[in-house]
C-alpha cells in the first residue's frame, strides 16, 4: 500500500497564525509536532511502500525540512506548480505510483486532520484496504455524534450489510441545522472525512471515465528511468497544470462513479477546520477556556479560545471569544463566526496587503 498525503492547503481559517507559506498543516496547533508530522507518523505503522506528500512550491522546502527526522521512511515530496484542488493532485500521485505498481492500493489522506485513537485509525485503514483490493472506491465516513453543519455527509445503504462497507447512496453538501438533525435521527448518514482508498488502476480508470481531459493531460508525461525523482518531471507537471481545471475528487469522480462504498469510522476525528474546533480536541480549563502558548487571567470568562505567542491575556466578563495574537496581527471574533476568518484573508488580498498573508 502507498499513502498519499494532500498537504497543499492554505489554512485560511487559522489566520493570523496560518499563512500561505506556513499553513495549518505545518503548524504545531496542539504543541509538539506539526499536523503534517503527526499525519506521517500516524501511517508509519501501516508499513507503506512509500509516502507521497503532495504540496505546493511555496511550502515544499518547509515540508521537506519538517520530515527530515523520519529516517528510514521512504517519503517523496511532490510539488504542484499551482493549486488545482484535489482531483489533479490525486491523478498526479496515481500516475506516479502506476508507473511502478499499477494495481497497488493507495490511501489518500489530508495532512491537517486530528485523530485521537491512532490504533483504531490504523485498523480502519486496513479494513478499507481489503475492500479497495476488490475494486471498490472506499471512503471513510465518520460516525456522527451531533448535528454538525460544518461537514458534508454521506448517505449509506446500511441494510443487510453488517458493519460495512456500505454502498454509498449519495453525497450531501453541508446541511443547515434542521437537515443535520434529520440525518442524525434517520441513521445511515456519516460525515465525509475526505479520506479515500482505492487501487491505482481503478481510480485512474474512473478519472478517465468521468474527467477524461484530466487523464489525457497526465498521460502525456514522459518518465525518466527512476520514477521516484518527481523533481525531474517539474517542467512537464507545470505544463499539465497550466492546461487542467481545478476540481475536487468528490465532485469529479466520487459523486458519479459506481462501486463507491463507505466504511464507518470512530477514531476521534476532527478536521480542525477553524479556531472554534479546538475545544473538540484540546483540554479546557474548568470554565471551558482553551489556552495555547499563553497565560490567562480569566475573570468571569467562559468558553474562549486563546493563542497569544507566550503573552499573558486577561479576559473579563466575556463568553465564547477567539483571541489569536501574532507579532503582526490580532484576531478577535466570536466562536460561532470563526469560519468567517477566511473572509478576512480575502479582504486583505483585495486590499493588496499581502504582507499579512
Amino acid at each position: 500500500m502507498y499513502v498519499v498525503i494532500l498537504a497543499g492547503g492554505s489554512g485560511t481559517r487559522f489566520w493570523p497564525l496560518s499563512r500561505k507559506a506556513h499553513p495549518k498543516q505545518l503548524m504545531s496547533v496542539f504543541g509538539g509536532r506539526s499536523m503534517l508530522q503527526r499525519t506521517v507518523e500516524r501511517v508509519v505503522p501501516l508499513n507503506p511502500k512509500r509516502i507521497l506528500v503532495v504540496t505546493n512550491r511555496l511550502q515544499a522546502d518547509e515540508t521537506r525540512r519538517q520530515l527530515e527526522y523520519l529516517r528510514g521512511v521512504r517519503i517523496e515530496v511532490i510539488e504542484e506548480p499551482m493549486g488545482r484542488n484535489t482531483a489533479p493532485a490525486i491523478c498526479l500521485a496515481a500516475t506516479l505510483i502506476a508507473r511502478h505498481d499499477p494495481e497497488a492500493v493507495m490511501a489518500v489522506l489530508p495532512a491537517d486532520h486530528f485523530i485521537r485513537d491512532e490504533d483504531e485509525f490504523c485498523a480502519t485503514i486496513l479494513r478499507a484496504r481489503d475492500a479497495a483490493k476488490n475494486g471498490y472506491l472506499v471512503t471513510l465516513g465518520i460516525t456522527p455524534d451531533r448535528p454538525e453543519t460544518g461537514y458534508g455527509y454521506i448517505e449509506a445503504d446500511t441494510a443487510l450489510r453488517g458493519e460495512g462497507p456500505y454502498p454509498v447512496k449519495r453525497f450531501v453538501e453541508k446541511p443547515d441545522r434542521e437537515r443535520a438533525l434529520e440525518f442524525l435521527a434517520a441513521g445511515g448518514f456519516y460525515w465525509n472525512s475526505g479520506m479515500f482508498l482505492w487501487r491505482t488502476d481503478v481510480i485512474i480508470d474512473r478519472i478517465a471515465q468521468h474527467m477524461p481531459s484530466l487523464t489525457q493531460a497526465f498521460a502525456g508525461i514522459t518518465f525518466s528511468p527512476d520514477i521516484w525523482e518527481p523533481a525531474d518531471l517539474a517542467p512537464q507537471i507545470e505544463a499539465v497544470y497550466a492546461m487542467v481545471e481545478g476540481e475536487s475528487i468528490d465532485y469529479g469522480v466520487m459523486e458519479k462513479a459506481e462501486n463507491v462504498v463507505v466504511i464507518p469510522a470512530s477514531f476521534g476525528w476532527s478536521d480542525v477546520g477553524s479556531w472554534s474546533a479546538l475545544p473538540e480536541v484540546l483540554d479546557a480549563d474548568p470554565a471551558s477556556n482553551v489556552v495555547i502558548d499563553a497565560a490567562t487571567v480569566a475573570l468571569d470568562a467562559e468558553g474562549c479560545v486563546v493563542r497569544a505567542g507566550g503573552k499573558i491575556v486577561a479576559l473579563i466578563g466575556v463568553r465564547d471569544l477567539v483571541v489569536v495574537d501574532t507579532p503582526d496581527a490580532l484576531l478577535v471574533c466570536t466562536k460561532d463566526r470563526a469560519q468567517e476568518v477566511k473572509k478576512v484573508t480575502e479582504e486583505l488580498e483585495r486590499r493588496g496587503q499581502k504582507r499579512y498573508l
